[in-house]
């Protein structure tokens, strides 16, 4: 696991900086944000914010030295399940009112279904396969991680920047 660290060491910093410059970019746009409820936006700074936390707890816990795999996998299949859980309500409650968003923003809602759901289900399967299979689910932890990272900051650009256009 030695050979892992300095990987966690560094996605718990990049994650815990995003999270606190995309908390503080939301808080900046608040009102705007609030009062486009109708295009999801509230919805998706959630996401945002849920898919960095995820990678900062992730990270955090498989620093902590001298656990075993089987605890490993929980603590990574009880954050990776959690933020799924916690986006797929969000993207389920903005669903029940299809109807009433614009035809010009069901498709980018889709888009952002699936980039979110693509991006959490890695942690998850991740926290599956260090319990059965070992130290190898850690690649699918990556590819978690990368992605939600990624889709983090994308969901972000759009809070922050595209929000004033």
């Amino acid at each position: 696991m030695d050979e892992w660290h300095d990987f966690f060491l560094a996605t718990s910093a990049a994650a815990g900086v995003l999270t606190g410059l995309v908390f503080v970019g939301v808080s900046i746009n608040l009102e705007q944000i609030v009062s486009q409820s109708d295009s999801g936006l509230p919805g998706r700074a959630a996401e945002a914010l849920i898919m960095l936390l995820a990678v900062l707890s992730a990270s955090i816990l498989l620093l902590v030295p001298g656990q075993s795999i089987s605890l490993m996998g929980a603590e990574v299949l009880a954050v990776g399940a959690t933020a799924y859980a916690w986006i797929t309500i969000i993207q389920v409650l903005h669903l029940r009112n299809l109807s009433t968003i614009p035809s010009d923003l069901r498709m980018p809602l889709l888009l952002r279904i699936t980039i979110a759901q693509i991006s959490t289900l890695p942690t998850v399967i991740a926290g599956v396969a260090l319990l059965t299979v070992g130290f190898e689910g850690l690649y699918w932890l990556v590819a978690g991680m990368v992605l939600s990272t990624l889709a983090a900051l994308f969901d972000a650009w759009v809070l922050l920047v595209e929000i004033n256009r």
